[in-house]
């Protein structure tokens, strides 16, 4: 190939047909849109390629019909009738988003499977990558990784959310954490602060010693495209004292290196969640409420340099001071809503099995760290932070089964056999009885119930994508709490007969199908199980929204039991689908 493009490519009309300006009138005739190829051929619609620009306008509709004379123009291009399938492809698997890069190696290597899987005869790297940069305009290439390790990367591009290809890069991950090393696995990046200070203290944090945490920390360029990596922590209000005296021995100045270092502390629990260094977490927890059982240097220079902008026995006095644990708890929630939208910014959109269970696994170690790190420190704070990291736990938990809920589901609404079967069985279902039943214990309006009745049907009858139903789950939990949208006071238990009502319609469906030995039974109830959380996800924002506080601070206030039921729930649809 000369230096030149192997193709022009001009203002697309859509991620594949290209407008031909400029190209002869044989271009037209291929399909009305194409790609421009050097030496005046013309990629149509079909992937076929057609002369044009002066030479009598001959199309080749086949391989075997390819047979003009063998100039090396047309030797050159020996690939088109295969290029056409490569840049839907392309255009089907991949997108174009800021701050994210994919290896260059890896997307030659999808390629080739693909060429493998279709019988098509591939191109070589040089060749891929000329067509790469020619569908994607304005891709650049970035040598990420450490020294003597490192790979080219397009950076700019990453896999779309429905591509098969997610769950081929998450069997090749789990294929690479079972070959690495033990020492390689919990190998961690020191966090450091742009003026050299992390969480009040000099150089940042060391290597974090081995844990059985699994730490993806090595792959967060692969997960990147994940989280919302982006998103910057609120701002913290001041402390609002309420006419209250200072305690004896602490000044006004040491409230604002209080409040100063928290942020601090917040805003480096944020950055190493950023990277997926989980395991740094309990460090900075550790180096913040001055509880360390090493005497080396460097933990030394550490706590003097703490003690120096805060002593330990003013924080343990501002501890217990009653607008110090107010705002704190404030903070904190504001502090795990950010870091629950940066790790999960999409219950629906999947998520690889690799940092689900990592996220799974952080949740589960996190109250133990947080405990342990605050030994000396007052009841009154840790109860307080227990409380906070409670919630931000739950919350973790419950947001990752809902995403793997939804996963499982987006198969089944995918599936048009089963669709069909779901509403040939949910049309034997007796609505009327239900509703007889229903009406005593739930007194709902009949209209709405047939209301809901036929749109569900409507719905599954139109075999709707996930996201499509999750619109409509939305549109009724808008229709059902709108007359109490205004009043943040009744809206919390107006939600809570909702969730009860719905809940109880779903199971009396649930049981009539059981009883009739309904074949897609297995589907609706792994159906009704999302349902069920995602209306809780929904109604849990609302009322958060409503309040003008975060999701979080809704969970600390009312408590959240749906974990536990989800996963007995969970766990008993796993016997019955292996049954």
């Amino acid at each position: 190939f000369s230096e030149s493009p192997l193709y022009s490519q001009t203002p697309p009309t859509s991620p594949v047909s290209v407008a031909t300006a400029g190209a002869s009138s044989t271009a037209a005739a291929a399909g009305g849109g194409g790609y421009v190829i050097q030496g005046g051929y013309v990629l149509g619609a079909g992937g076929t390629p057609t002369a044009g620009g002066g030479g009598g306008g001959q199309s080749y509709s086949s391989p075997n019909s390819r047979a003009p004379p063998a100039t090396p123009t047309t030797q050159r291009f020996k690939y088109c009738d295969v290029l056409f399938p490569q840049v839907q492809w392309l255009c089907d698997n991949y997108e174009g988003a800021e701050g994210v890069s994919l290896p260059r190696c890896t997307l030659y290597y999808h390629y080739l499977l693909h060429c493998q899987e279709q019988k098509l005869e591939p191109v070589n790297a040089a060749s891929f990558g000329k067509l790469i940069r020619s569908v994607f305009m304005g891709l650049r290439t970035r040598r990420l990784g450490t020294r003597g390790n490192s790979k080219y990367h397009y950076y700019g591009l990453r896999i779309k959310s429905g591509s098969p290809l997610l769950r081929l890069m998450d069997e090749q991950q789990h294929m690479a954490m079972r070959q690495q090393p033990f020492s390689q696995k919990n190998r961690v990046k020191p966090v450091q602060k742009s003026q050299g200070i992390t969480n009040g203290t000099v150089g940042g944090i060391g290597q974090q010693q081995g844990s059985t945490l699994c730490d993806i920390s090595a792959q967060v360029q692969q997960y990147q495209q994940f989280l919302e990596a982006s998103k910057q922590l609120p701002d913290f209000v001041e402390i609002d004292l309420q006419d209250r005296t200072l305690p004896g021995g602490i000044l006004l100045e040491h409230l604002k290196a209080f409040q100063t270092l928290y942020r601090e502390h917040c805003e480096a629990i944020l950055d190493v969640m950023v990277n997926l260094q989980f395991t740094l977490v309990e460090t900075l927890w550790k180096s913040f409420w001055r509880f360390s059982q090493s005497n080396d240097a460097e933990s030394l220079n550490l706590h003097n340099e703490s003690e120096k902008r805060l002593p330990k026995s003013c924080l343990v006095v501002l501890c217990k001071f009653e607008p110090v644990l107010r705002w704190t708890r404030e903070c904190d929630n504001l502090l795990y809503q950010t870091l629950v939208e940066i790790l999960i910014p999409d219950v629906l959109r999947p998520i690889p099995s690799a940092l689900t269970q990592a996220i799974r696994n952080f949740a589960k170690s996190l109250e133990n760290w947080l405990t342990g790190a605050m030994m000396n420190i007052p009841e009154e704070m840790v109860r307080i932070k227990v409380v906070c990291i409670g919630s931000f736990s739950q919350t973790l938990r419950r947001y990752t089964s809902l995403n793997h809920l939804a996963q499982a589901a987006r198969a089944v609404l995918q599936n048009s056999a089963q669709i069909n079967q779901m509403l040939s069985d949910l049309n034997r279902v007796d609505f009327n009885n239900v509703q007889e039943q229903a009406s005593w214990v739930c007194q709902c309006e009949d209209s709405l119930i047939q209301r809901l009745e036929q749109d569900f049907k409507a719905t599954l009858q139109q075999q709707n994508s996930l996201e499509q139903w999750a619109t409509w789950l939305d549109s009724v939990v808008s229709q059902v709490l709108k007359p109490y949208e205004h009043n943040p006071m009744a809206l919390p238990k107006a939600a809570k007969v909702f969730l009860l009502n719905w809940s109880f319609y779903s199971s009396m469906v649930i049981r009539d199908l059981t009883l009739r030995s309904a074949a897609s039974f297995g589907s609706f109830h792994l159906i009704r199980l999302l349902y069920d959380e995602y209306m809780y996800y929904l109604i849990e924002h609302r009322v958060a929204q409503a309040r003008g506080e975060t999701p979080i601070a809704v969970m600390v206030i009312y408590g959240d039991i749906s974990i536990v039921n989800m996963e007995m729930e969970q766990s008993i649809f796993c016997i019955i689908v292996k049954s």
